[in-house]
């Protein structure tokens, strides 16, 4: 069965990235377009050879369409979300679900009460660093995580590549943390693997733009263990860097190359010195999952747990900058 997909905007960066997946996936086709800019959308329809709907209600409506891509600003994630989830479409959405937890479980009861299928593009979660790294902790190479930093930085903002919107505050709900941190924050949650319970972040606006273009946030545990997410719009030359370290190990990726290595006293010599680790072929892309989940009748639960736990510790972090202040995730609003 041919999956029919209507795209919910071509707001995002990486929304024609989608597209070429699913133009690329035998089992899918875009089939429409709605965009809350009709010119944008127009213009991507025209390109498609699809139709362009001027009202989201009309295109979701469509009974051959079986599933949407949204990639519309964050501001309208819960609204757009919602309509295609009462509509009983499937959904593959860009990150983050949601600006805050309140937005982000008025989308998931949506979800699991029209049974539809959503997955949430969290893309370095299936790339082979990630599950070699998560091979190395579940071994217990490192004894006990004590730190985790990870880093993911770009020269949008000072090369002028990104596009204007992403440095509206409103639509964006945020800056560099929000759109680029996202993945370096749930992959620190990912291998710190125990409970966040507060965050301190702290932004930056080299190029003064409305949103953050140099963002840090803390993360904080029950344990003492502490995690480091980096972001920022402003660095011509900074490596994609993940550090993990433990009481018995240490392990690195990316400083500078892409090149996992680690130092560990558990290993019986094996890595008593700094050793490169064979890093693991990627497993399937989160929309080429998604579709197997529609085609299967299957859940991603830890898609959707990750997904959810990136609302919170993005909406935890905003509000630390905003506040100046250290702020527990009990404080936030469900």
């Amino acid at each position: 069965m041919t999956i029919r997909i209507g795209k919910i905007s071509l707001w995002h960066v990486h929304a024609w990235d989608y597209i070429k997946q699913a133009q690329e996936h035998e089992d899918t086709v875009i089939a429409a377009v709605w965009d809350e800019d009709p010119k944008r959308g127009q213009e991507a329809a025209d390109r498609l050879n699809v139709p362009f709907y001027s009202s989201l209600a009309d295109m979701l409506a469509q009974d051959d369409i079986d599933a949407v891509i949204v990639d519309a600003p964050t501001r309208i994630h819960e609204e757009v979300i919602t309509a295609a989830a009462k509509a009983g479409k499937h959904i593959f959405t860009e990150k983050v679900i949601a600006a805050t937890q309140v937005e982000a479980n008025v989308i998931l009861r949506e979800i699991q009460a029209n049974g539809v299928k959503m997955t949430v593009s969290l893309p370095r979660l299936y790339a082979g660093y990630t599950l070699t790294i998560q091979d190395v902790l579940e071994r217990g190479l490192l004894g006990q995580v004590t730190y985790v930093r990870a880093r993911l930085s770009h020269d949008g903002a000072i090369t002028d590549w990104l596009p204007q919107h992403f440095y509206d505050l409103h639509d964006c709900q945020g800056g560099a943390l929000i759109d680029l941190g996202c993945h370096p924050m749930y992959l620190t949650r990912l291998f710190l693997n125990q409970p966040i319970t507060d965050v301190s972040a702290h932004f930056g606006y080299i190029t003064g733009k409305e949103v953050e273009d140099n963002a840090v946030a803390t993360l904080f545990t029950s344990t003492g263990a502490i995690g480091v997410v980096e972001a920022g719009f402003v660095n011509s030359h900074s490596p994609f860097t993940i550090e993990v370290h433990g009481t018995e190990g240490t392990l690195l990726y990316g400083t500078p190359d892409s090149t996992l290595l680690i130092r560990t006293k558990v290993a019986e010599g094996q890595y008593t010195e700094w050793t490169e680790l064979p890093v693991a072929e990627n497993v399937e892309s989160a929309f080429n999952q998604w579709v197997g989940h529609i085609q299967n009748d299957t859940e991603d639960s830890a898609n959707i747990n990750m997904a959810m736990e990136l609302t919170r510790l993005m909406e935890a972090a905003n509000r630390s900058a905003k506040e100046g202040r250290r702020v527990a995730l009990t404080e936030l609003q469900s």
